[in-house]
């Protein structure tokens, strides 16, 4: 599979090939602040798979966190488009940025005991109280 995508004003595009590792939507606090409070609608492509193909992103990483993500946004209009958590197997690629989210259909639920009592979690998900184990590349 081959998705496409970038930031709202177009300064920033990317490329990810393959099988996602993962489509769900994240419900902990660090992600609402990202989101301005919502879930973090994801998937979780290859490393070796996604590349920029347009710009270069600004990148933002807490100094004040043990383990901090590394954030990516277009320097221009702000879109959050990546997220590269450290030993993490995967690059997060906000579900927004594609081309054609509609058709992504989110399999799972994380981070769900932080989640807003407003939010919406699909009961056909599957459900994770906290981090699920990381993914694993299918082949």
């Amino acid at each position: 599979m081959k998705f496409e995508g970038g930031c709202y004003c177009h300064e920033l595009r990317y490329v990810a090939d393959g099988e996602p590792m993962m489509k769900a939507q994240c419900h902990c606090r660090e992600c609402q602040y990202i989101t301005g409070g919502s879930p973090n609608v994801f998937i979780a492509m290859p490393i070796a798979s996604f590349s920029y193909t347009k710009g270069t992103p600004k990148k933002f990483t807490r100094s004040d966190l043990k383990s901090p993500a590394t954030r990516e946004f277009c320097a221009n209009c702000g879109t959050h488009v990546a997220t590269r958590p450290p030993g993490f197997p995967a690059v997060i690629v906000k579900v927004g940025t594609l081309d054609n989210p509609t058709d992504m259909k989110i399999t799972a639920n994380i981070w769900t005991r932080s989640a807003r009592p407003w939010a919406y979690i699909d009961p056909s998900s599957a459900q994770h109280p906290g981090q699920p184990d990381p993914p694993v590349a299918k082949r």
